[in-house]
């Protein structure tokens, strides 16, 4: 059975800075500007598979510490096919399509949080 996808639980992510939304928000602020979604594709692109593992993983902890639930499992799933060096076609833009949804609901919670 499928649920709803959840892209940023907020009330988790705020219990983990100590139940600080100022603090949440601004991290998720920094996180717009992390670069690790952008090198995953650059180095992929480049078969670089070393670099493109430390920047998922990079992103996966990042996910995983801001509560963005759908990117972290779908980051996951992707550094485990980098490490295999087996990246299915598509594979990408899964992660990519969750990246840009996540994106799009922290814009939300900045907006009603911030």
């Amino acid at each position: 059975m499928a649920g709803k996808i959840v892209y940023v639980n907020v009330d988790e992510g705020v219990k983990r800075v100590a139940n600080n939304a100022k603090l949440y928000v601004t991290l998720l602020n920094k996180f717009k500007a992390d670069t690790n979604m952008g090198l995953i594709e650059d180095r992929l692109g480049a078969s670089d598979f070393e670099k493109a593992q430390g920047a998922a993983h990079t992103l996966k902890g990042l996910a995983a510490n801001l509560s963005l639930l759908e990117l972290f499992e779908k980051v996951r799933d992707l550094e485990s096919q980098i490490k295999e060096k087996a990246v299915p076609p598509g594979a990408l833009d899964g992660v990519k399509s969750a990246y840009d949804e996540t994106i799009k609901k922290i814009d939300e919670v900045i907006a009603k949080y911030g």
